[in-house]
């Protein structure tokens, strides 16, 4: 078997969609640079370079003790600054203290900015090769943040949430997770396919096993650069972690990785991984889907043709987007979805309905019909809960009760399908999807820092 090809064993063992597959990562030939501990090293003209799978593109240094940067989302787009300017950025060019419409959600994000003492992020984005659903080579993009200053802690392989805008995706924007750099940690955050340098693509939205691949080749291609500019971590293993679509994802990168270990046909594949966070996520496609037809209420409107799209152009389905969709959406698809130029907030804006029934035909809404059935079909092949998988790692899973976005029921299938694993669920009145991802990401620094003081009592 080619070291460069995927090879269709893992497919077939696993019963998972036939687009799913590992990648064998080569060995690459290592640089002899060194970080240079009071300035930024300029990645992009280090000798050697070439070699490498992930390529700088651009790198800069984020200060957060002056507050967020003004490309800082929300998961529905909304900057978490309010700012003026000509073409929404800043007239002076600095960074500013979040100042959003809910006094909650703001105290939440300074107590975020409160914690740590790497206040000086370095972001580099770069490209990374991996496939595409059909199996064909694509060149992906991403970024990595680092602390200035100091080897990382640990990786964190961060699955972002469902973005709209190609500005949203993270080679484009600050992160939010990214605060977490400030107590020590690297982050490693792909755009996903259909956004950063493919954003020309149609994204293959909530198709598990090509975008946890897609996230995973860029762990190994940015572990070898780390390496070879001797910035590798202190810790061997990584942390797993996303929110909403990327929490989804992120059940996905575990499952992967742990299924490769132990197989003598994937020995550079395994990933050893600490601790696993996910919140919000669609474990449960199919359910999430029937829970808009079956109420016919869509609280998140864009998930409707988001999904659909996913399933049928991401799984190759025999069926046409104006089967299941009305016309009227159908013809707006390109400019409101796939021109990548809107957030999720605007597109829902143009949508304007949340009822099912005013998006989707009556084919549809039909449960019973053969086109349906298929899709359904395409839905559960890529719902984490249906893998013949249990977690092994110690996993963390956050869902709001109240969530408007990613149905509740996700959270109880999931604890019902992983009765057995070793994972820690939270489940609680905490509000809206978006209120809730700051909890999250403001849950998972907490976590990271009783881990630091439990274990600086035992050192």
């Amino acid at each position: 078997m080619s070291a460069s090809e995927p090879d269709s064993k893992f497919m077939k063992s696993t019963n998972i969609h036939r687009t799913s597959y590992i990648v064998l990562l080569a060995a690459v030939l290592l640089s002899s640079c060194q970080f240079r501990k009071d300035e930024i090293v300029d990645f992009t003209s280090i000798e050697d370079a070439q070699n490498l799978k992930f390529q700088v593109i651009s790198q800069h240094e984020t200060d957060l003790e002056e507050g967020l940067p003004y490309n800082c989302f929300l998961p529905d787009g909304t900057p978490v600054c309010e700012y003026t300017g000509e073409n929404n950025q800043p007239a002076d060019g600095k960074n500013y203290m979040p100042q959003t419409s809910s006094v909650t959600a703001t105290a939440i994000i300074q107590e975020l900015l409160k914690y740590g003492k790497q206040n000086k992020v370095i972001e580099i984005v770069g490209t990374y090769p991996s496939y595409d659903g059909d199996l064909k080579p694509v060149t992906l993009s991403g970024k990595v943040m680092l602390p200035k200053g100091r080897k990382p802690k640990r990786l964190i392989l961060v699955s972002h949430y469902t973005v709209g805008s190609n500005a949203e995706a993270p080679s484009n924007c600050f992160s939010l997770e990214g605060v977490l750099v400030k107590l020590g940690y690297g982050l490693i955050i792909p755009d996903y396919r259909g956004y950063g340098i493919t954003a020309n693509d149609v994204h293959p939205y909530l198709v598990m096993m090509e975008t946890a691949v897609n996230v995973t080749d860029m762990y190994f291609a940015v572990r070898d650069w780390l390496k070879a500019a001797d910035m590798e971590p202190e810790e061997p293993e990584i942390d797993l972690m996303g929110y909403s679509q990327g929490g989804a994802n992120t059940m996905a990168v575990e499952y992967l990785c742990e299924m490769a270990y132990g197989d003598p046909d994937y020995p550079d594949y395994y990933i050893p991984i600490h601790r696993v966070f996910a919140g919000g996520g669609p474990y449960d496609v199919k359910a999430t889907f029937e829970r808009f037809v079956t109420t016919d209420t869509a609280g998140y409107p864009v998930a409707v043709p988001l999904v659909l799209q996913g399933m049928i152009k991401g799984n190759n389905l025999n069926i046409q987007m104006s089967d299941l969709m009305q016309d009227w959406m159908c013809e707006q698809m390109d400019e409101w979805v796939n021109s990548k130029k809107y957030t999720t907030a605007q597109i829902n804006g143009f949508i304007g309905t949340k009822v099912t029934h005013e998006i989707l035909t009556e084919e549809a809404m039909q449960q019973t019909s053969n086109k349906v059935a298929e899709l359904y079909k395409a839905m559960t092949e890529n719902s984490v809960v249906s893998y013949n998988w249990e977690p092994q790692a110690s996993v963390y899973i956050l869902h709001s009760m109240d969530d408007e976005t990613v149905p509740y029921t996700n959270a109880t299938n999931a604890k019902a399908r992983w009765s057995n694993a070793n994972i820690t669920y939270n489940f609680g009145h905490y509000g809206s999807h978006v209120k809730t991802c700051l909890r999250f990401i403001f849950t998972v620094q907490t976590l990271l820092k009783q881990e630091e003081e439990e274990r600086k009592q035992y050192e």
